[in-house]
Formats: structure tokens, sequence, C-alpha cells
């Protein structure tokens, strides 16, 4: 996977490091071109071994965005019974084919190098998310829980926008990554939350790849220079 340069991410991933006093957000946005480069042409070997293609389906996990929106219900959002009567969001189980995976698998492996591999990580451990509605309200409430919602807020439009921008929405699959805590590459106990998104335009062959965390006691983080980013001083428009 290439990485493709943003001038505009760049500004957003800089807006993304918040430390308020009371946690610490460290988030990025990138842009990955489906192109392989050497280290994914192994992977892709591994994942398509003899006797598999690379469009065998595999199965995914339930979107963690419905699990916890069927306890917590959002206004504007409709919501019906599930089969054994009770409420919530009804879904089916999603698939993904063995060369999407390996496309959101050499993702993470670009965008975590090289302190992280995970070549070894299964289907189950992605879900495919049922809109960007449904993954805007979650990033939403995510900083709303934290004392960073108010600089979010302050970026919130750009960043969709960008995003949209580079990936157009209305014509990409959104996936998301849930590991388990020997995994994650967030596995610590300050962690407050983290998300990883992966919104995939095939037509475009790429991926804007979304990851963030919330830390709690954010003077014991290495920050670059333990900066606090004026909003007001960040350009987040574009060249």
């Amino acid at each position: 996977m290439k990485l493709l340069e943003s001038s505009i991410f760049e500004a957003l991933n800089s807006a993304l490091r918040i430390n308020t006093g009371q946690c610490t957000i460290i988030g990025r946005v990138e842009s990955y071109s489906c192109k392989m480069a050497g280290n994914d042409k192994r992977l892709y070997k591994i994942i398509n071994a003899e006797g598999c293609s690379p469009n065998d389906l595999q199965a995914l996990s339930p979107p963690q965005s419905i699990i916890s929106y069927s306890h917590s219900p959002l206004k504007g959002y409709s919501y019906s019974n599930s089969d054994d009567g009770e409420s919530g969001v009804g879904h089916l189980c999603d698939t993904i084919s063995r060369k999407t995976l390996f496309y959101l698998i050499s993702t993470l492996n670009s965008s975590f190098h090289p302190d992280y591999d995970f070549s070894s990580a299964k289907s189950d451990e992605f879900s495919k998310e049922p809109s960007i509605r449904w993954v805007m309200s979650a990033v939403d409430s995510n900083f709303l829980s934290t004392s960073a919602h108010q600089v979010y807020s302050g970026i919130r439009n750009q960043l969709w926008s960008a995003i949209d921008n580079e990936i157009n929405f209305t014509d990409c699959d959104i996936y998301s990554y849930n590991p388990d805590l020997n995994s994650d590459p967030y596995a610590e106990d300050s962690c407050l939350w983290s998300f990883n998104y992966f919104f995939y335009n095939k037509k475009f062959k790429r991926i804007v790849f979304f990851t963030c965390c919330a830390y709690r006691e954010a003077n014991d983080l290495d920050m670059d220079d333990e900066r606090v980013y004026d909003m007001n001083a960040i350009d987040l428009s574009d060249e």
C-alpha cells in the first residue's frame, strides 16, 4: 500500500493531536493507494494460499456501532425487532473477500509500521459499517465523552468533508477493525477509547484510514514537544 500525500490530511492530523489537560487525543487520517509494494506481495500470497481464491468470502463480525446503539438509541435512527423479539437493530452477518481483507490488513501494516504487524489478523476482527451516518455518530459520541469535544467541533465539518472529497462516501464501503487486547495497538491502561475505520473505494482503488485513540493522564504521554495545538493557527483550507 502506498501512502498518498495530502496537505489537508496533514493539517487535520495536527489538529487531531489534542491535549486538554484531562485527556490526550491522537488521531490520524491517511489515504492509501491499493497498489501492492514488496511486503504486500508476500502477505497477498499468505492470505491467498494454495487452494484459495481472492474472491473467496469470509465472515465479518457485527459492527460495534450497531451493538452499542441497539442499547442506546440515537435520535434520527430507525430500529427494528431482532429475530428473538428483543428491540434492537436487525443485522445479518456480512462477508468480505480475501482480496479486500488483504487491503485492510496491508493498510494497518503500513499505518502502524514498524511497531506492529497485523499479518495474522482474521476476518472476524473486522466489521462492515452500515453507513457513513453510523460512523459519524460513533465518532461524535467518542469525542463528546471527553473534554476535547469543543476542539473536535471546530474541525468536524472540515474533517468529514476532506474524507468525502478524497474517497466519495456514496461510492465506498466502510469497515472497522476491532481487535482483541493481544492485537490492539492501543491496548494500554490509560486508553479511554479508540477506533479504526477504513473507507474503501473499489473504483478509485484507494482506502482512507481514520484511526484515533483517547488517553488519560496526558502528561505521561510522549507528545511531540508536548504541544497543544491552537485551532485558530491551523490552516485547513486546500492549497
